[in-house]
């Protein structure tokens, strides 16, 4: 069983799957979003490569949403993510979130510096998106237990924070959560640069 629980705001609705840190879409509607969570089966699996194997999704529950949810981007824990992670699904977990972040390390390194831009000539280029990741990852670093100062290097962040979760420091959010909102996040723009690349 793939576990999915759906997070409702009155614009967008995201379907999230717990065990599988990243793997979260949204769209209009219920049943919309988890076709959406579907369609990007292969899209993940092309991530985590072998170590993605889902089993047939089902809806554990759902919470509701806020602006934030509304605005485009999973914004709230839920009960499930109060289950404790032992050590083995803890290592998993974090050896996913490293697949993502040397994904998107390639994706970036492989795109061109500008990037097409949206239907309204908006968006952010390369080295925007970049940099936005990176200091949203150092916001969410608290979330985790860790304290990153700015300025500090991208891999030292990312060591600092894979560090917090193995000590199980206690953080503003439950660790399942702040796994798979970081991981969906850094997934999310490695996609984006991938679709506006030229």
């Amino acid at each position: 069983m793939t576990r999915v629980y759906l997070e409702c705001g009155q614009k967008w609705t995201f379907a999230c799957a717990l065990d599988w840190p990243g793997w979260c879409r949204r769209a209009k509607g219920d049943e919309a979003a988890v076709e959406e969570l579907l369609m990007y089966a292969d899209r993940y699996a092309a991530v985590l490569g072998e170590g993605f194997a889902p089993a047939e999704p089902t809806i554990v529950g759902r919470v509701t949403g806020n602006a934030t949810t509304d605005f485009g981007a999973p914004a709230v824990p839920t009960e499930w993510d109060l289950e404790t992670l032992d050590d083995s699904e803890l290592e998993r977990q974090l050896g996913q979130l490293a697949q993502i972040w040397s994904y998107l390390d390639t994706v970036v390194a492989n795109a061109p510096t500008s990037l097409r831009k949206g239907p309204r000539g908006g968006g952010r280029d390369r080295d925007d998106v970049r940099r936005h990741v990176i200091e949203a990852e150092r916001s969410y670093a608290p979330k985790a237990g860790a304290r990153v100062p700015p300025r500090t290097p991208w891999e030292k962040q990312r060591a600092m924070i894979t560090e917090a979760f193995g000590r199980r420091e206690d953080g503003q959010w439950p660790a399942r959560y702040v796994l798979r909102r970081m991981a969906w996040h850094v997934l999310d723009h490695a996609w984006e640069i991938e679709d506006r690349s030229d």
